[in-house]
């Protein structure tokens, strides 16, 4: 039944839950006042021009997230957008790192602006991708994730160029809430009165998008320009609370999701009431981590704070799911190799050449240089095991990248929105503040912490019988949490914050012969026993209930192949980093040259993705000489050109 109607029907909000909450945070408010450090003969100032617009801050910041993630969520039809789910909070970040970093006359103007135009672009480049899907919310979060992760990488790489000059803006970055006067408060509760100015305004006509696109339009609705108008007051809403306190993670998705658990069901209940729930929500966990704080330092950054509830919300909202239509499996790409043992012995040719060129051409001062000799010689130690170990990396994310897009039959899924490299970030990062400092202590951690977030992957999975949808949004709801916790670590600074923005850029400066060898053995290891499953990721695409016809045990081999997955992308992010979307480039680079056979495309794919990594390892080195551009990073930037022109090449048309 479509909104319109509902909105007859639906009771009123009850207000004993929302009463009780904000008794709740009115009461840890209380709190926070009443311990907050005491400075002599300034508690006067401190109280006006330091806590009281922190809490002003907090609720207005919190309202306007509200606001916007409800926005999103009606005008999308999908329960899990939001700023940070969609790219937005990321993107704005990006761009006040480019400008910090190379414009600093642009943030002293205004950093709204700056703000606004990064957020709106990477919005604008998540609602491309899904155009042609029809805004499917799997394929939504999964954009959104890539985009996400993109510019959290470009932002790391940045911040390693310019050393302690932007290092400061991920304590920042993570969503701090310090206030020194009214400033923010005042520019925030401007911009907000307005978003709800223009929320009232677009009240009715999301409304009438509850239903489908045809009927709104026979209603005399323009749903084109109504999305467009929403999605730019959403965008600026979460833009300037990213230009003024930073990312503040997934208030947008937790409050409209309180506000419909309250009672609210027409758009114009869910959209007064998300805004009061965000600000609850920031409010109190603002306070919390005051409170949990010592020597009146914060425990953590709020908006890492609030990041924190994106893994199980997600995990929450996933029953609420489904699927706008599926992507159609695409296997089979408009040529056929008729020999393609043959062309796998070309592929294999060309990349040994491409090997053989990274060994020995190099740039010096000079010029070009060609290795021979003596000088290769002396070369090879160093340029030897990250030759090595980007080709091994490669060969297990190109594996994991095909497993991926078989098992879900999603040509957008990727080893990256597994969560299995996030968490063996968390790992890492345990280490790093234990003080380990070795390689195989630093893979033991990282081990750990990927094998936690595939076993809550699974078991969150498991119970839709590791359905694709479910399964790809577990991974992204554990990828979500890990990278929350990593943006503690990185905004408490120090030498474990610098090790890892290493990990996320995705370097192999620091690779040896024990990553080559580890990176070889793993593959070895796990690449091997995927021949011997050819015939499930043969099967799987077809459905579950054709698979079950032809004898395949579903449940089993999805379960299997997930695994196998997890395992390979966990390999490979110890070596490139949590990004570099070969993954996602190597299988479909197979079936575009003509490989539809499952055991010959996942053989293509070995030797592409290989080929991929060493390449971008390759021209890491020479394009910006004497500096060197991370190679998972340099790999991202070719790839997001490609994934743009992959969604735009094909798939189903929008209805």
């Amino acid at each position: 039944m479509g909104d319109a109607t509902a909105g007859r029907l639906a009771p009123a909000p009850t207000p004993l839950t929302p009463t009780l909450i904000a008794l709740a945070v009115l009461a840890v408010a209380a709190a926070t006042v009443a311990t907050r450090p005491v400075v002599p003969g300034l508690e006067a100032v401190m109280l006006w021009q330091v806590t009281l617009p922190r809490a002003a801050v907090a609720l207005l910041a919190g309202a306007a997230l509200g606001l916007s993630g409800a926005l999103l969520q009606r005008v999308l039809r999908n329960p899990i957008a939001d700023p940070s789910t969609l790219g937005i909070a990321a993107g704005a970040q990006l761009a006040l790192t480019l400008g910090l970093a190379f414009a600093p006359g642009l943030i002293a103007a205004g950093r709204e602006g700056v703000a606004l135009a990064g957020g709106a672009g990477a919005a604008g480049l998540v609602l491309a991708l899904c155009w042609r899907r029809g805004f499917d919310p799997v394929t939504v979060v999964l954009s959104g994730m890539m985009i996400s992760l993109l510019a959290g990488a470009v932002s790391a790489t940045l911040i390693l160029a310019r050393g302690d000059y932007v290092l400061s803006l991920f304590i920042w970055g993570a969503g701090a809430l310090d206030q020194q006067g009214w400033d923010s408060a005042a520019s925030l509760g401007t911009r907000l009165a307005a978003g709800l100015l223009a929320a009232l305004l677009l009240a009715r006509p999301l409304a009438l998008l509850g239903l489908d696109d045809a009927g709104a339009r026979s209603l005399g609705l323009g749903v084109a320009a109504t999305r467009l108008a929403a999605i730019a007051v959403a965008v600026w809403l979460a833009a300037t609370v990213t230009a003024e306190v930073g990312i503040i993670g997934f208030v947008g998705l937790a409050a409209p999701a309180f506000a419909r658990l309250a009672g609210a069901r027409t758009s114009r209940q869910i959209l007064m009431m998300a805004p009061l729930a965000g600000a609850l929500l920031l409010s109190l966990t603002d306070s919390l981590v005051q409170l949990a704080g010592s020597g009146g330092r914060d425990l953590a950054p709020t908006g890492a704070a609030t990041a924190l509830l994106g893994g199980p919300l997600l995990l929450w909202l996933l029953p609420r799911v489904h699927a706008a239509g599926r992507p159609a499996p695409q296997h089979a790409s408009g040529r056929r190799l008729r020999r393609p043992v043959l062309a796998l012995g070309g592929l294999a040719a060309g990349t040994l050449v491409l090997a053989l060129l990274a060994l020995t051409l190099g740039r010096t001062a000079d010029g070009f240089h060609l290795a021979t000799g003596a000088a290769f010689l002396e070369l090879l130690p160093l340029r030897g095991p990250r030759l090595v170990a980007a080709g091994g990396a490669g060969m297990m994310l190109a594996a994991a990248g095909l497993v991926l897009q078989r098992l879900t039959a999603n040509p957008m899924a990727s080893p990256e929105v597994l969560g299995v490299s996030a968490g063996g970030g968390v790992g890492l990062a345990a280490l790093l503040l234990l003080g380990a400092v070795s390689g195989p202590a630093l893979l033991a951690g990282m081990g750990a912490g990927a094998l936690a977030a595939l076993l809550v992957m699974l078991a969150v999975a498991a119970r839709s019988g590791f359905g694709p949808e479910r399964l790809l949004l577990a991974g992204i709801a554990c990828g979500a949490f890990s990278m929350a916790l990593i943006s503690i670590v990185l905004a408490s600074g120090g030498m474990t914050a610098y090790a890892l923005l290493v990990w996320m850029s995705g370097s192999t400066n620091r690779v040896g012969p024990f990553e080559a060898w580890i990176a070889v053995a793993a593959a070895a290891l796990l690449v091997t026993p995927l021949f011997a499953l050819t015939r499930w990721m043969t099967l799987l695409p077809l459905g579950g209930t054709a698979s079950r016809g032809l004898g395949l045990p579903v449940p089993r081999a999805r379960l299997v192949l997930a695994v196998m997955a997890a395992l390979l992308t966990a390999m490979a992010s110890f070596v490139v980093g949590p990004l570099s979307l070969v993954g996602l480039m190597a299988p479909h680079l197979a079936r575009l040259s003509g490989f539809t056979h499952a055991r010959h495309q996942l053989a293509a794919a070995l030797v592409l993705g290989a080929a991929l990594l060493i390449l971008a390892d390759w021209l890491a080195r020479l394009l910006v000489f004497p500096y060197q551009v991370p190679t998972g990073l340099f790999a991202a930037l070719v790839g997001v050109p490609y994934l743009l022109w992959l969604l735009q090449r094909g798939g189903p048309q929008r209805s």
